[in-house]
């Protein structure tokens, strides 16, 4: 890592702020989210509240000098319960600092995690074209599984989701 200090820890209520710019950095300048208006962090609270230090869903944060700088999370895939052993992974690296593994040591955190809970499979979509982050989840045993053509419009134009998934032990 070119000279970026990181630390991967649980996160702290008083995280919400920076990890709400964080986000709405993507949200307003990239179709990796989308989302398209930029969120207030009270409306970021629900989000925040519901991950756990155990558990299938959980928030990791990178922090570099106090400053939170990515963060990985794994979430609900579906809302039914037959699908609960299956959770949604993300992970978001602040703008300048992203090549540089901290998403990397996001996930290996997050999936080191998962490894002791009731996680049967992981899955994430990837806007497309995202070559880095389609190589991330490659590197961490992630393979397609099919492709969302033209899902969603954001910028005045349709972008496709590519869906990969991960078996877990």
């Amino acid at each position: 890592m070119s000279g970026v200090r990181v630390r991967i820890r649980q996160p702290q209520p008083s995280d919400l702020p920076e990890l709400s710019a964080l986000y709405n950095h993507y949200v307003v300048s990239s179709p990796v989210t989308f989302d398209i208006e930029p969120f207030e962090i009270e409306q970021r609270r629900a989000w925040f509240d519901h991950y756990a230090p155990v558990g299938r869903h959980q928030l990791f944060v990178a922090d570099s000098d106090g400053s939170v700088v990515g963060y990985a999370t794994s979430s609900a895939f579906r809302g039914k319960p037959a699908y609960d052993p299956s959770v949604e992974t993300t992970v978001y690296v602040a703008a300048g600092l992203t090549g540089q593994g901290i998403g990397a040591r996001l996930y290996r955190a997050l999936f080191d995690s998962l490894e002791k809970e009731d996680v049967h499979r992981a899955y994430a979509g990837i806007t497309v074209p995202n070559p880095a982050s389609l190589a991330l989840h490659r590197s961490f045993g992630f393979h397609p599984v099919g492709l969302y053509d033209e899902v969603g419009r954001k910028f005045g134009r349709f972008w496709s989701v590519e869906w990969l998934e991960k078996k877990l032990p």
